[in-house]
């Protein structure tokens, strides 16, 4: 009687679900060879070919693609019968996580904290991008989970709203300006176009001519803010980011038009099916980006 090993039964699962072995092999903490290994020897025990080459890359046979459709709600039985508890305490894995700096200054932090508590053993991985990098990631299966500037629809993912980041113009007092007029001389320094944030910004000049002055760019927040306490010119920041410089007096809000809001979501691909991921996902619809420690019943504002 021919015998199969849970491990290849998760191999060929998550290979049909990532798309190639290589990402198969990072979600299972694992090389590519190793993969292939495991493939060939589940090919060796039901006796048919499961993955043919197409090109450069693998696909699955019509027999394979029959084998997984079986295999995939006896895999869910198994997974939910592993985790019924429902305690992640010994779950294991890599997860990846992509946060722009805007969550990572305000919600993430406790929130990883807490995740590590859950998921002792879980290896976490997070990192930080643009929305539009990290939306990328995640449909490419390199991202398990995303924290997302903007409003995003797209059937291949799914998200859940996690509030606003109030956004403002700032500069250094230095530069003895009136904040209820536009400065129409000085620099402004924006975050790259690739981010939403910077058509809010563009939009938020209104009438205000924004052609004089050079548009000058940065992929980093914090870089933009240090910029600008250095009196480089005036910027587009979060609020929660220079919250503490504002209340010291090194920065100056710059009040010639009203704050304006960008909305926050967390997203995972549509088609997730990991218990794991999915558990992190509902933690995370309980976070807001602008609150004190980042949950919603704690100040919201």
């Amino acid at each position: 009687m021919r015998r199969l090993s849970l491990y290849h039964l998760e191999t060929l699962l998550w290979i049909s679900r990532l798309g190639t072995f290589a990402a198969a092999a990072d979600r299972l903490n694992t090389t590519q060879p190793a993969i292939s290994a495991r493939i060939r020897e589940l090919e060796s025990q039901i006796g048919y070919h499961i993955f043919q080459r197409a090109g450069r890359r693998m696909e699955l046979t019509v027999r394979g693609r029959e084998l997984v459709r079986d295999c995939e709600p006896l895999w869910a039985v198994i997974e939910r019968t592993l985790l019924q508890s429902n305690s992640f305490e010994g779950a294991s894995g890599i997860v990846r996580i992509g946060a722009g700096e805007i969550a990572a200054a305000s919600c993430l932090p406790t929130f990883l904290a807490e995740l590590k508590i859950a998921m002792p053993r879980a290896t976490i991985e997070v990192e930080i991008d643009l929305s539009q990098a990290m939306l990328r990631k995640l449909l490419g299966a390199t991202h398990d989970l995303i924290f997302l500037a903007g409003p995003v629809s797209s059937p291949s993912i799914e998200t859940r709203p996690i509030g606003d980041a109030e956004m403002i113009w700032v500069a250094s007092p230095a530069l003895g300006l009136d904040s209820g007029d536009y400065p129409a001389d000085v620099p402004i320094w924006l975050i790259h176009s690739h981010s939403p944030i910077h058509a809010l910004a563009l939009a938020s000049l209104g009438g205000n001519d924004p052609a004089g002055p050079v548009i000058n760019l940065s992929n980093n927040v914090r870089t933009l803010i240090d910029i600008v306490l250095a009196g480089g010119g005036m910027s587009f920041v979060p609020e929660i980011m220079v919250r503490d410089q504002l209340d010291r007096g090194s920065l100056t809000e710059l009040r010639f038009t009203p704050r304006r809001s960008i909305p926050f979501q967390i997203a995972i691909r549509a088609q997730e099916r990991d218990p794991l991921i999915r558990d992190i996902f509902e933690r995370a619809t309980a976070l807001r980006i602008d609150s004190v420690g980042g949950r919603r019943d704690e100040g919201c504002r």
